[in-house]
């Protein structure tokens, strides 16, 4: 292997899927990189090996760079975002026994699942979530807010463990990314009921992250690193390499998975319960299109708020979603890039003309579930 050697580390999900490709189709080499992914067995190890200096980058879920950059949990450590590595891809699943318990709730129905879910004489919830700072729980924490009555008991799993967990009865739900869900429905002990972007439909889910200092002192390794994941970012997009990157992805050395796992989070085709026809979800990953990869400090400002940050803890989230850097390391290789590094989120209903670079850029629907919108500039005031 020739080149920049770096460490990156992934926990296997359908979402790590940038890296792999960058890796296994030569956008890295290209770049003079030799990339070498390293498994993690979970969110802490992950978080603790960069921390340490184990890892040089990383695959993260969006709020872990937020939450080291203003102090919350594990170790101290200023951690940024370079760009986005995926939006949405994760879906909300209950056991089957209390999927009877709910009744003919259609899928992606936030309120009749609410509902449901709220009418069950006030027992607990117990909910697994990957991990505590994860966007899993913050929308789990948005949606569930318009059900005050409802007891919700977190309860962390591993992504790998979360099927075992709902047929150990340890857990009743989970939230979690694909293919984690579709493993549940596959072992037939959960049925899914909706997808991570009925409640938030641009939601970031993971960042491709590195440690601060690390960053500055390595800004050709950065540069390199960030224009292969974009390129195998909008690779992945292109409807015509699905099949291809279903294949690479179930590789052993990667996700070890069968095809028929990964193929529905990356086209769309959500099966809810074992024997049932998919249900297909509109933009349910997005690795490029619509901006998909673009840092917008305005969601680290919504990851923030919603960690409960003060104001300056939510201008330390700003400027750990390095848009700066985006625009900086991406330009010259022809991406469009927004006229501005924040929006109101919550605030486009339907595909948007924006102003950008090139002219180019439509905006995917950034909708909340309950209509509202996030103001970054008026957040933490």
């Amino acid at each position: 292997m020739s080149g920049i050697v770096l460490n990156c580390g992934y926990v296997p999900l359908v979402d790590c899927a940038p890296l792999v490709i960058a890796k296994e189709l030569g956008f890295a080499a290209e770049q003079g990189l030799a990339l070498n992914l390293v498994r993690q067995p979970s969110w802490s190890a992950l978080r603790d090996m960069l921390a340490l200096g184990h890892l040089d980058a990383a695959q993260m879920l969006s709020p872990m760079p937020v939450a080291m950059s203003i102090g919350l949990g594990g170790l101290p450590a200023r951690v940024d975002a370079l760009m986005v590595l995926s939006v949405n891809g994760t879906v909300f699943g209950v056991s089957n026994a209390l999927a009877a318990e709910l009744g003919d709730v259609r899928f992606g129905d936030t309120a009749a699942l609410l509902a449901a879910l709220s009418a069950r004489g006030g027992k607990p919830l117990r909910v697994g979530i990957p991990f505590h700072y994860s966007m899993h729980r913050l929308l789990l924490s948005y949606w569930t807010s318009q059900a005050p009555d409802l007891q919700i008991e977190e309860v962390t799993v591993p992504p790998m463990r979360m099927a075992d967990a709902v047929s150990d009865g340890f857990i009743d739900a989970f939230w979690v990314g694909e293919p984690w869900g579709g493993v549940a429905v596959q072992n037939n002990v959960a049925q899914l009921m909706m997808a991570g972007r009925d409640v938030w439909q641009f939601a970031p889910e993971k960042v491709l992250a590195a440690r601060h200092d690390w960053i500055a002192q390595n800004e050709d390794s950065v540069r390199r690193l960030m224009r292969a994941v974009y390129q195998a970012s909008a690779w992945l997009d292109a409807p015509k390499n699905k099949p291809l990157a279903v294949e690479i992805l179930g590789r052993s050395e990667h996700l070890s998975m069968s095809p028929d796992l990964i193929d529905p989070a990356l086209t769309g085709h959500i099966v809810p319960k074992q024997n049932a026809s998919p249900v297909v979800v509109d933009r349910f990953l997005q690795f490029h299109n619509h901006a998909a990869s673009f840092p917008w400090r305005s969601q680290a400002a919504w990851i923030a708020h919603h960690l409960g940050a003060d104001a300056e803890g939510i201008k330390k989230a700003m400027a750990c979603f390095r848009s700066d850097l985006y625009r900086q390391n991406l330009s010259d290789i022809g991406a469009d890039m927004p006229g501005a590094s924040e929006k109101e989120e919550g605030a486009l209903a339907s595909p948007t003309a924006v102003a950008s670079s090139r002219g180019q850029m439509i905006l995917s629907p950034d909708a909340f579930f309950d209509g509202r919108t996030f103001d970054f500039s008026a957040a933490g005031r």
